[in-house]
Parts: C-alpha cells; sequence; structure tokens
C-alpha cells in the first residue's frame, strides 16, 4: 500500500467514527517506518511521542500520528495494518474488547495479550505507570458536603452534574460503571473533553459539580480539586502498554520490542 493510500485508509476509518478528529493536515504515513498512533488527548499523545523518541533514538524510524482517534477507530486501524503500534491502557482496552479486567496489574495485561493474539497483536510489558479514570469535586464541595471517597455522593448526585469525555455514557467503566457500582444517579451530563484540562476548569469554575479525569493528572496537585476515592474497586489496573502488530516485529526485529519495553519500564506515575 503506497504513502497516500495508506494514510487515506485511516483517515477513512477516522472518518466513519463519525465523533473524532482526523490526523493533522499535511501529516504522512511512511510506509517504511513504524507508525505509533495515539488517541486525541494529550497525555496519549505524550507517551506516544516518548516511544516514538526511543525508537528513533535506537535508530528505528518511527512517525508519531498525533491524535488519530478514539479507541473505536485506533485498535480497528492497529488490526488493519495501518498503524503497528498503539499505546494502550490496559484495563480499558480490556473491556473494549468484552474481557474482564482487574484491579492485579499483571493478570490483567495477560488477559489483554491472550485476547489480542489471535487479532495479530502482541500486548508488551505493562509500565509501572497507571491512569484510571476518577471523580473529581472542587475542594469547596468537597468540604460543604464531606466527600472523601465515591460512595459519599450518595443522593447528592441527583442534583450534580457531571462533566468528561463525551464517550462516558457508553463506556462500561465510566458513567454506567458508577452507576452499577454506586447506584448513582448525576442531574445531569456535560460532554467536555478526555485527558481533562476543560474538564478540570469547568469544576473549578463551578460549570459541572463533578468531572471525570485521569488519576494521573496534573491538576490533581495543586490543592483545589479533590480526587475522590474509589472505595468499591470499579476502576481496574490501567498500565501504559503498547499494543503492537506481531508482523511489525517480524518485519522490525525483536530489537522493536526491547526498546518498547525498556522504555515501558521508566514510565511511573
Amino acid at each position: 500500500m503506497g504513502v497516500a493510500a495508506r494514510r487515506a485508509s485511516v483517515l477513512v476509518v477516522v472518518a466513519l467514527s463519525g465523533c473524532v478528529s482526523a490526523a493533522p493536515p499535511g501529516e504522512v504515513i511512511d510506509d517504511q517506518a513504524i507508525t505509533i498512533a495515539s488517541f486525541d488527548f494529550a497525555e496519549s499523545e505524550l507517551v506516544a511521542e516518548i516511544y516514538t523518541d526511543a525508537l528513533r533514538e535506537a535508530g528505528f524510524r518511527a512517525t508519531h500520528l498525533r491524535r488519530a482517534g478514539a479507541r473505536e477507530v485506533l485498535l480497528p486501524a492497529l488490526e488493519r495494518g495501518l498503524v503497528e503500534i498503539v499505546p494502550e491502557y490496559s484495563g480499558s482496552a480490556l473491556s473494549f474488547l468484552g474481557g474482564d479486567a482487574t484491579s492485579d496489574a499483571a493478570a490483567t495485561a495477560a488477559s489483554l495479550d491472550a485476547l489480542v493474539s489471535p487479532r495479530g497483536l502482541d500486548a508488551l510489558t505493562p509500565a509501572p505507570a497507571q491512569s484510571r479514570n476518577g471523580l473529581v469535586v472542587s475542594a469547596a464541595t468537597a468540604a460543604r458536603l464531606g466527600l472523601r471517597a465515591i460512595s459519599d455522593l450518595g443522593d447528592d448526585a441527583e442534583q450534580m452534574s457531571l462533566g468528561g469525555p463525551p464517550e462516558c455514557p457508553e463506556r462500561p467503566l465510566c458513567l454506567p460503571g458508577f452507576e452499577r457500582a454506586y447506584g448513582l444517579t448525576f442531574e445531569s451530563f456535560l460532554p467536555l473533553d478526555v485527558g481533562g484540562p476543560v474538564t478540570a476548569e469547568a469544576i473549578k469554575r463551578g460549570t459541572v459539580d463533578v468531572g471525570v479525569l485521569f488519576t494521573s493528572d496534573g491538576n490533581l496537585a495543586q490543592g483545589d480539586l479533590v480526587l475522590l476515592e474509589d472505595d468499591r474497586q470499579l476502576q481496574p489496573a490501567e498500565s501504559i502498554i503498547p499494543l503492537v502488530r506481531k508482523d511489525a516485529v517480524d518485519r522490525f526485529g525483536e530489537g522493536l520490542v526491547e526498546v518498547l519495553d525498556r522504555e515501558s519500564a521508566q514510565l511511573t506515575t
């Protein structure tokens, strides 16, 4: 497949999703390079860039397809060979594919590898770094309502608005999960962003009462937001873990895996 045809194929997959952005204008996929695709939020883009830089430093030709879309887009693109690597989150990827994710990082990674292997993919060694979904409120709201854990929201949730990723109402570990595990029914849901900057600002401004942020979000260290404890352990292990096409390993050699594993080992939260 030529460069133009391959890039067009990725954009067709993106366009068919109907809900994600295309690759940045002018970004070309190099057929002779390893293409790493990131999800449409900043943390994923940063992680993919780290892996891309590591491969380049090791002598590989590597291309980063930035903010290529959501999981509904990137996993099919990976399976079809339109990209070679997608840095994933173990629990969410496993749940998305129909598996049962748990808080055990090693077991979740192993289950994911077993599930993707028949699809022509390998789940490599998970990084120590994890980034789970979390419910966050302002420090003022936490103090006013005595909130420490998600279960503390209780009936108050019925008078509260929730903000977060647009796909949250459909994702099993987002709104449906909070309803199932905690019995929470929010008054309304406001679709915001994936990865937090807009959501964090909406919580601070009072645009929403509760927001879905990653537990690794830097905004949580500033003191004006409170991450509620997941006291019923809804969220599984969410190790950063590269999904790689088996034929890419065959094509580029085991050195590809060695570089990715070495870089993963250095990713911590």
